[in-house]
């Protein structure tokens, strides 16, 4: 099997990874921090790269890509801790791409695709606790169409969207709907985030609704699938560059007149953290590679990728601050936010306990990745 990366995927991240080197410097994202931890700018120059339309056909104006390219570009984004959500651009993508009528389709995906519009994931609520199939939010279908009562918890970017994918229940069965941020009855509460991000509260009263699809749990469940495998690329971003940062740190600090890169004791735990990384980006490549399997298959792998990157965020990030030392920890230092990112993601789409219990559910008479 080749797992080289094709010349076409090799020029994408290069396109990406200079976009993120020269225009989103660390710089402009405290200054998106400070102004509310989303810019309608940077995210506007992703789309002009084509990034928001990746999981998009090409008859909607997108690029038509899969799941590999989704995970170099999360890739490198990760690597620049990028506020700007655009795993939930792929996530509506590839939602309203399979699952919604025609009809949607063409009002939505053009303006997915080129930045018009922001459409993202708001499905968490309060007693669920990543469980996908609870749900207290519910549908109605009126002689005008259809309203929704519901309240979504960490939306993210929520009060910035365009508009929201919403499941809802509709009797005992769960539906899909979009809603826009301008139908009567739609109130956000935005704040920010651990991360330096932002999201916001939802809820909806009697509000307006487009019906995507009546098979709203196999819909979430796709939409989620590819949120995670988004994550996990991202977070090996973050983890690369975390590392970078940390390694480079080592070989300038100096104690009883040496660097303490030449500390044995230092080196095997960077070591140690280099192999948690490694061992992360394999998962993660997984993950990608199973995107497309069938239902059952594509869950019980998201499942076991999302624990196995849980864990190694939780490592590299702790030994990252450690051996940082106090700087490892202020604001101005910029391995702390890498720092609160890992922490972020490792909750995001379920935390790691949450996918150990899934793996352990999913198990049958044999275990393991390739079962």
């Amino acid at each position: 099997m080749d797992f080289d990366f094709s010349d076409d995927q090799d020029q994408l991240r290069d396109a990406v990874r200079k976009w993120v080197d020269k225009g989103y410097s660390f710089d402009r994202r405290r200054e998106t921090t400070r102004a509310g931890g989303f810019s309608r700018a940077a995210y506007t120059e992703l789309a002009e790269l084509g990034l928001c339309g990746l999981y998009i056909a090409p008859e909607h104006d997108g690029m038509g890509m899969g799941p590999v390219e989704g995970m170099v570009v999360m890739e490198e984004l990760g690597r620049g801790i990028v506020l700007e959500p655009l795993a939930h651009s792929l996530i509506a993508g590839g939602v309203l791409g399979g699952y919604a009528p025609q009809a949607l389709q063409a009002a939505w995906l053009p303006r997915i695709a080129n930045g018009e519009a922001l459409v993202v994931l708001a499905y968490q609520e309060r007693a669920a606790r990543y469980q996908l199939d609870i749900c207290k939010a519910k549908a109605t279908q009126t002689p005008a169409g259809w309203i929704l009562d519901a309240t979504k918890s960490i939306v993210p970017a929520g009060d910035q969207a365009d508009a929201w994918l919403v499941p809802a229940l509709v009797g005992e069965r769960m539906a899909l709907f979009l809603v826009r941020r301008d139908a009567a009855g739609v109130s956000s509460r935005g704040y920010g985030t651990q991360d330096g991000a932002r999201a916001a509260e939802v809820t909806l009263q009697q509000a307006a609704a487009e019906l995507i699809t009546l098979d709203g749990l196999t819909a979430l469940e796709h939409a989620v699938d590819i949120g995670i495998a988004a994550t996990c690329a991202e977070a090996v971003g973050v983890m690369d560059k975390t590392l970078s940062l940390t390694t480079e740190y080592m070989n300038t600090r100096k104690q009883f007149g040496v660097v303490i890169s030449s500390f044995q004791a230092l080196r095997h735990r960077a070591a140690d953290m280099k192999m948690q990384l490694e061992l992360a980006r394999s998962m993660s490549y997984y993950a990608s590679l199973k995107l497309n399997a069938p239902a059952p298959e594509r869950r019980a792998a998201m499942a076991r990728a999302k624990y196995q990157l849980g864990n190694a965020m939780r490592f590299i990030g702790q030994q990252a601050v450690q051996l940082h030392g106090g700087i490892g920890v202020t604001d101005e230092y910029i391995v702390s936010h890498y720092f609160k990112k890992l922490t972020q993601l490792e909750m995001t789409f379920g935390d790691t306990l949450h996918h150990l219990g899934e793996v352990s559910k999913r198990m049958q008479d044999t275990a393991g990745v390739f079962a």
